[in-house]
């Protein structure tokens, strides 16, 4: 399985062979990383400690992924973390407003699929024209903070482009980092993000990037707690309806988060965030590192896809 190295953490030489990935001061970061240990030691040790609790719970856990973590790879995608084999934590008991409806939920309740999703099982959400010419991939875990960071430098212009009918946007989501770090914070939002979805494509992007715009620190698992999660989609005029709050409160779409996670995993794609346009990876930062303007970025694409 290919590793790769946590951007909150030192990079591993043998997991990416990329110079210019190993610079400690990398553009996309961890933004709390300044709250972490300094001491070069310290996050060595953390991060060989941290492998190996992942090798320990591979061992135990059939299916399990494993922890591995980067900061640049190559110069096309800015990863955290790898998906290994099904990603998702075991089910355990406890529901409520403050307990884990999507481990509740399991693969015991029936997978209930939202509406407005597309692709097997509906695990991608499509935003923006269905004839647009042009399909930009999107590839995110909702805890990851490099995908925070892309949102907030490039989520506008990404979104301007698919509003303009240039392309239409795949969204790929995740939840391996609940699986790497522990806690279940990717599969409650993701399944929120679904009921969201139940509710409408603009109701699901503009949950998506309020998700982002608040997206607690990486180890906190803060939108593990259902509550939040409600509250911050009070943000989204018209989302938290009566049918939204109860899918969310219950995990309606837990399983359906399931399946979305595991597709992630089979898809090849190692990190998040990546980003392709039609099946192209699309590069979010210079040949030294550099995270690109949001007019570099919508040159990059709009020459990819033919001046359009």
């Amino acid at each position: 399985m290919t590793r790769n190295t946590h951007p909150s953490q030192s990079p591993d030489p043998s997991a990416n062979q990329n110079p210019s990935a190993n610079r400690p001061t990398a553009p996309l970061q961890n933004p709390h990383r300044a709250t972490l240990p300094t001491a070069r030691e310290r996050i060595q040790e953390a991060h060989l400690q941290e492998l190996r609790a992942a090798r320990t719970r591979r061992r135990i856990v059939v299916g399990t992924a494993v922890a591995a973590v980067l900061a640049l790879a190559g110069g096309t995608a800015l990863a955290i973390g790898t998906a290994g084999g099904g990603g998702s934590a075991p089910a355990a008991a406890g529901t409520g407003a403050t307990g884990d409806p999507a481990r509740a939920a399991g693969t015991a309740a029936p997978l209930v699929v939202p509406a407005n999703t597309s692709g097997p099982d509906g695990t991608v959400i499509v935003y923006g024209k269905p004839d647009a010419p042009h399909t930009l991939q999107v590839f995110e875990d909702f805890r990851c903070p490099v995908c925070k960071t892309f949102e907030k430098a490039h989520g506008k212009a990404v979104q301007q482009l698919a509003d303009e009918g240039t392309y239409r946007i795949e969204y790929h989501l995740a939840a391996f980092l609940d699986v790497n770090l522990g806690g279940r914070g990717s599969r409650t939002a993701l399944a929120a993000a679904g009921a969201a979805a139940n509710e409408g494509v603009d109701k699901f992007k503009q949950f998506h990037d309020v998700l982002y715009a608040n997206q607690p620190e990486e180890r906190e698992d803060g939108f593990g707690d259902v509550n939040r999660i409600l509250a911050l989609a009070e943000q989204v005029p018209g989302l938290k309806t009566e049918a939204f709050t109860k899918a969310v409160t219950d995990g309606t779409y837990a399983p359906w988060a399931a399946k979305v996670a595991e597709a992630f995993n089979g898809s090849g794609v190692t990190g998040t965030p990546t980003v392709k346009l039609d099946g192209k990876a699309v590069k979010l930062a210079d040949g030294n590192g550099r995270v690109l303007t949001a007019e570099q970025l919508t040159a990059q694409l709009r020459q990819a896809a033919g001046g359009q």
